[in-house]
């Protein structure tokens, strides 16, 4: 697998569409890098640009935004609601798959030092990045922004870590460093008073606000011993926050970087932020997401509040994708549009999941098709995800029916169970399918040669297995859905009985086509030790899935009754 990094890098200009467009095709100039997305903003005159690729490939995608963004924008003459200090402000590298943090580390040194010698700009280290911990804090770095550097600068504490000590007065200085993944979001509030929203970001912040004598706001500031002022810590750990008014909006907002969002998820911050709010006798709107979010993110949102309405969570993915939208009100400025704003969905390949985003006439057709692939591998992943599905709805069902209210979370258990099993019997699917693919590509490969020829067979062998492999699951899964099924029909809704009985010959079926699946793959597979294992075991679930579904169907008959 390789290794990918996503690189985020704030430019100073939001408003001058063919200035952002020309930094951004230096992004897509290079091969290997995608561009997820670019978020201007108007008010703020500072755009969010997010690429994700390999490492090389992504230093050379950053350096090139980097050098076009200091032709472009003239620092003199920039204006904007957000704290700034260059052209390219911030440019963090996040570690996304298969990379440790240290490795991303040492990209953000190697991109920041060519930066420095190469263009000749002053560059600083941030986060973990920056060896020298009294320096890593973006804000500290910042701190009197583009203005204050000209004197900051020739400070001695305020050295560059690359690039010359003399702040350049059209591109200013750039800060680049490596993070753990960081959400910006912003809560939207009823007010149009900074002061006020300064307050609100003061009660969540980790650093919270400066303890004072007397009155909170102009009394004497109390000190430590070393004489550094005392502060009451906010209420959020991992969260920095200010207040700001948008007048493209005309509302104030609580700005807010969640550097942690394992500590302080993006729902705990929403809400949270509501009840500091409303202690002030101010409301929130609604929020917005600036850049991607990480569908986990998301997903735990869309729980969060469906625990609070005690409601199943036992739903769909887009369905608690629309619970997090709604309940954070994260389309009240633009319209959210999960496709574009979810990190794991930029990244889909539309080959992954050709055939379940096919409608159900195309899906057959295929199928129908002198094709030989959708073939009976796919059809008994998909049969399976319809059983489990019925299983699923018995226990949504179940969670919502009138005078079973205290039984809610039991059910929901029950559903969130039957989701997982869908999800993944869904994605093997396609998986199947690219499973045979595999095979075929194998035995198309050459074999002219006896090098060609053994790396043939090893081919051949390598798809073969991975086509055992994934009926193999389709048998597990479909089996293991069959406790929530008899369970459904033993405890579930009465009313709905015979749809887990439907479900239960489903996952049978499913069972026995993929096992029959397993077989046929077995049969050209040299390794005799594995085939021999996985053809018992798989003849055990069989059996073990034929006896459950009569039990399930027994109880369906007694229940019916007629």
């Amino acid at each position: 697998m390789n290794q990918l990094i996503e690189c985020v890098p704030n430019f100073s200009e939001g408003r001058d569409q063919n200035i952002i467009k020309q930094i951004t095709d230096e992004v897509e100039s290079v091969e290997g890098v995608k561009l997820l997305n670019v978020d201007p903003g108007k008010a703020t005159n500072r755009t969010v640009v997010t690429f994700v690729g390999t490492p090389a490939n992504v230093i050379e995608a950053a350096f090139r935004a980097i050098k076009k963004a200091g032709e472009l924008i003239d620092m003199a003459k920039h204006k904007g609601e957000h704290p700034r200090m260059g052209a390219t402000d911030v440019c963090p590298l996040i570690p996304i798959s298969n990379i440790s943090m240290e490795e991303t580390a040492k990209y953000a040194q190697q991109l920041a030092k060519r930066v420095g010698e190469e263009l000749q700009l002053p560059v600083y280290l941030y986060e973990e990045a920056q060896p020298d911990k009294k320096r890593s804090n973006l804000s500290v770095i910042r701190n009197g922004e583009y203005e204050g550097f000209f004197k900051k600068i020739k400070l001695p504490e305020w050295k560059p870590d690359f690039g010359p000590a003399e702040f350049d007065a059209k591109r200013g200085a750039t800060v680049i460093g490596a993070r753990d993944f960081l959400v910006a979001y912003n809560v939207n509030l009823n007010t149009t008073s900074t002061r006020r929203a300064n307050s609100i970001a003061f009660d969540v912040r980790e650093a919270g606000r400066v303890m004072r004598e007397g009155n909170p706001i102009t009394g004497k500031i109390i000190t430590n011993p070393d004489g550094s002022p005392k502060s009451i810590p906010g209420s959020l750990k991992a969260v920095k926050a200010i207040g700001w008014y948008i007048e493209e909006y005309g509302i104030a907002q609580i700005s807010m970087n969640l550097t942690n969002i394992n500590v302080t998820p993006v729902h705990i911050a929403f809400d949270e932020v509501c009840k500091k709010a409303n202690e002030r006798g101010i409301r929130v709107t609604g929020s917005e997401l600036v850049g991607l979010v990480p569908l986990k993110a998301m997903l735990h949102a869309g729980k969060y509040f469906l625990n609070k309405q005690q409601r199943s969570v036992g739903v769909s993915e887009s369905e608690l994708i629309k619970i997090a939208v709604k309940s954070m009100g994260l389309d009240e400025l633009a319209p959210f549009k999960p496709e574009e704003r979810i990190i794991e969905y930029q990244l889909r390949q539309a080959a992954d999941s050709k055939l379940v985003s096919m409608n159900l006439r195309a899906f057959a057709d295929e199928t129908a098709s002198e094709s030989p692939a959708p073939g009976g591998g796919s059809i008994s992943a998909y049969v399976g995800s319809l059983g489990i599905s019925l299983g699923t709805m018995v226990a949504n069902l179940s969670s919502h029916k009138k005078g079973w209210d205290e039984r809610w979370e039991e059910f929901s258990n029950w559903a969130g169970k039957g989701q997982k099993i869908k999800d993944e019997l869904i994605r093997l699917v396609d998986a199947d399918t690219a499973a045979f693919n595999k095979i075929m590509t194998a035995f198309g490969l050459p074999k002219g040669t006896d090098e060609e020829k053994k790396a043939r067979t090893a081919a051949i062998q390598d798809a073969t297995r991975y086509a055992i492999e994934i009926p193999f699951r389709v048998m597990e899964l479909s089996y293991q859905s069959m406790e929530i099924l008899k369970a459904m029909t033993e405890i579930g809704n009465p009313n709905s009985v015979t749809d887990a009985g439907v479900g239960a010959l489903c996952a049978r079926s499913a069972v026995i086509g993929a096992y029959m699946n397993v077989r046929i793959n077995a049969s050209g597979y040299n390794d005799k030790n594995f085939v021999n294992d996985i053809i018992a075991k798989g003849k055990e679930i069989e059996e073990k899935a034929i006896a459950t579904e009569a039990e399930i169907i027994k109880i369906v008959n007694t229940k019916i009754g007629i």
